[in-house]
């Protein structure tokens, strides 16, 4: 794929690894989707419409991307789904360790699998916050544990998985589901306090991984298993803020865009989406990047694990 020299075609004084508080990584991986092919190409896009894109946030008062933003390269890594993962969680990991609030941007859904485990390795007692509308939680398919309809079955497993928007499942996923924790469409549209009631089940470091068909197709088309009754574009960002505001949001990935060559308005407001993430996580810190200072603790990561030690024998 083809990137940027810099994020949203910000100055480098704003996109360099050392100063920058934050680090976006591609991920254009499309190895086992089964339907609408085309997530491979969803970072390009992506990062295309971040160009054109207002860097100032009005509803935050904000320019995230003063907090810096470094774009890496792209993992590009696709022998086999087993070797992408590992990849993934090898540069999340990586960055992780030297204190990056990590971003990733895919690809289909199975690029999560690696961040998460990174994720959970790093940080004590990790509630991932799976907004979709698939559940996500076949152990394997189509021969592989790796594939995108098992994305969710690792941190189901291992960490306090919540799942939110679900509206598209097979029968065999009940048997691993927990019900408790999980916010069906169909029952949100009539739950004025389901937000509350997903926060309250969060433990205080969340993981978000964002699957663009959670919206309502309406709002975005151009993703690879489009389902109606999807969320809309302010309680999505209601929701978000909240999560943000109440949670210490150690990182998230975004995933599941299937560009459409002749309509952008989806690959926007995917672009949009990630700023405003952005936006939400860093609007209360103050530290920016100028000239004279470097950033030399990243706030964002408070209640990161105390020692590297402690994980790197894992």
């Amino acid at each position: 794929m083809k990137t940027s020299n810099t994020y949203a075609g910000i100055s480098e004084k704003f996109a360099g690894y050392e100063k920058s508080q934050i680090v976006l990584v591609p991920v254009p991986y499309d190895g086992t989707s089964t339907w609408g092919k085309g997530a491979d190409k969803g970072p390009e896009a992506f990062l295309e419409a971040s160009e054109n894109m207002e860097l100032y946030d009005i509803e935050t008062d904000s320019e995230v991307y003063t907090k810096g933003i470094c774009l890496l390269e792209p993992i590009t890594e696709n022998d086999t789904p087993e070797s992408m993962v590992e990849a993934v969680y090898n540069t999340t990991k990586n960055n992780i360790k030297r204190n990056k609030f990590v971003t990733l941007f895919g690809g289909e859904h199975s690029i999560s699998i690696g961040a998460i485990r990174a994720f959970d390795e790093c940080f004590n007692n990790l509630t991932v916050l799976q907004i979709d509308a698939h559940a996500d939680l076949r152990k394997e398919y189509n021969g592989s544990k790796y594939n995108h309809a098992c994305a969710m079955y690792e941190a189901n497993e291992k960490t306090n998985l919540i799942q939110v928007g679900i509206r598209s499942m097979d029968a065999s996923e009940n048997l691993v589901m927990n019900d408790d924790q999980v916010f069906f469409a169909h029952e949100m549209a009539n739950d004025d306090y389901w937000m509350d009631n997903a926060i309250e089940l969060m433990t205080d470091n969340v993981y978000i991984t964002f699957d663009l068909d959670a919206f309502d197709p309406s709002i975005l088309p151009a993703t690879g298993t489009p389902e109606p009754g999807g969320l809309f574009w302010y309680e999505t960002l209601e929701f978000l803020r909240k999560v943000f505001s109440e949670k210490n949001v150690v990182g998230f990935d975004i995933v599941e865009l299937c560009p459409n060559e002749t309509s952008k308005p989806s690959d926007f407001a995917a672009a949009k989406l990630y700023y405003k993430m952005l936006s939400y996580k860093f609007e209360d810190t103050e530290d920016t990047i100028d000239e004279e200072d470097e950033i030399t603790e990243n706030e964002a990561l408070r209640k990161f694990k105390s020692s590297y030690e402690e994980y790197d024998e894992r």
